[in-house]
């Protein structure tokens, strides 16, 4: 194979993402890796900034200063507002991530106009590094609408990609494929003995049994959150289920939680390299957030022979939110990430009603995408286009009422659409 000649329709296709993304991971299985970086970095129609991570980089703190002198060669002004950050904050960024990360924010919005990329290679030096995994992970939610993260390296960076891929704000190339399916290298079979439902309240199945020995809710968590990533380290386990403890302490407990979660198996589902904890792959299993993921992307991306359907099929797999009655931390992030694909897929379905001229469906379907997430005012936009082609006036004029209230509380500005569309209706 010309491996040069495949350069170019993968270049394509990651800027054909990068106008979509937060963040692109190329997948370290690609052989393109090192020549798409060159690609990239010779592209004079884009804007590229270029970081490669040092073998010292070995923790936040010496990742933000060989980034900040890295960028500061190719951007002359960066590093002006973190160098001036309290000197505890400097030495101990991790401690003060959201200070850090406001700070690295102002300094890229002060990159030049239009959209750029921000390429960190060889990222695979961070893998022991549980503080720059997350310091990218959050960095790739709240970076601007012009910033896109590129990540190469030779391994699968421990970030929680399913819920990242559903909210839209990141996807995996490898070369000029997009990895649709088996994302972290196991296979989800639905025949599986082990079955893990996340979407809902949470359950899970061994054999057809619902397993509910767990010794405390800790030991169920547990299994959910490793699922959720490739692997895991300890480190990161006992920061999120047991923060307030000393490290001492928080191994411990998680040994007597890592026992319980073992005994209410049966099976040690829970593999060990000496590293790095990752479900057992000689375990066959079923994860729905997987199945979730795998269709959104065929909808999204992969043109299903009847997409109408497909979408139907993601919306019947949202059973409600991710480990509803849990509000952990973590199990936030994942639950907005989650409502906000339910919500894509409710919306999608209900412009298939109106197409097949059924706009009592349509409506009906927009009311259920609403109570998932009464912030998007583009649903709202569109219920009440349905509303004046009904010619149920006062129907809209009452919802927009509502959402006029809704908006002052939460200190919103509706846009000019909506209200423009309001003056028309009342007009």
């Amino acid at each position: 194979m010309n491996i040069r000649l495949h350069v170019q329709p993968a270049y394509e296709n990651l800027l054909s993402f990068a106008s979509q993304s937060k963040i692109i991971l190329f997948h370290p299985a690609s052989q393109l890796r090192s020549l798409m970086v060159a690609r990239l970095l010779s592209d004079s129609a884009r804007k590229s900034y270029y970081y490669a991570l040092d073998i010292d980089d070995i923790n936040l703190f010496h990742f933000l200063t060989g980034l900040i002198n890295g960028l500061a060669k190719q951007h002359a002004s960066f590093g002006r507002h973190l160098n001036v950050l309290p000197q505890n904050v400097l030495q101990n960024p991790y401690r003060h991530l959201d200070l850090v990360l406001s700070t690295f924010l102002k300094e890229l919005s002060e990159f030049e106009d239009g959209d750029f990329i921000l390429l960190f290679d060889e990222f695979d030096r961070a893998d022991p590094a549980d503080d720059i995994h997350r310091f990218v992970e959050r960095l790739s939610h709240l970076a601007p609408d012009r910033c896109t993260i590129v990540l190469n390296g030779r391994s699968l960076p421990r970030l929680p990609w399913l819920s990242m891929i559903a909210k839209r704000h990141a996807v995996i190339l490898r070369d000029d494929e997009l990895i649709r399916e088996d994302f972290y290298g196991n296979s989800n079979a639905e025949d599986a003995g082990l079955k893990v439902l996340s979407l809902g309240p949470g359950y899970v199945f061994l054999d057809d049994r619902l397993v509910d020995n767990w010794e405390g809710h800790l030991p169920r968590l547990l299994l959910f959150f490793v699922m959720d990533r490739p692997e895991v380290t300890r480190n990161q386990i006992c920061e999120v289920f047991w923060p307030n403890l000393d490290i001492d302490q928080a191994v411990n407990v998680f040994h007597v939680t890592k026992r319980r979660l073992h005994k209410a198996l049966g099976v040690d589902i829970l593999s060990h390299d000496g590293k790095y904890y990752r479900i057992n792959p000689d375990i066959p299993f079923y994860f729905d957030a997987f199945e979730f993921v795998e269709l959104l992307l065929l909808c999204r991306h992969g043109h299903p022979p009847d997409a109408f359907q497909y979408w139907q099929n993601v919306a019947k797999l949202y059973r409600g939110p991710f480990l509803q009655g849990h509000s952990d931390g973590w199990i936030d992030e994942r639950r907005e990430a989650y409502s906000i694909a339910n919500t894509e897929a409710l919306t999608q379905i209900a412009d298939s009603w109106s197409e097949r001229g059924n706009d009592e469906l349509a409506l009906l379907t927009l009311g259920k995408a609403i109570d998932a997430d009464y912030s998007i005012e583009a649903i709202h936009l569109k219920l009440l286009r349905l509303y004046v082609k009904l010619g149920r006036r006062a129907e809209a004029v009452a919802h927009f009422r509502d959402l006029e209230k809704w908006a002052k509380v939460n200190k919103r500005k509706l846009g000019a659409d909506t209200r423009q569309l309001f003056d028309e209706i009342t007009a």
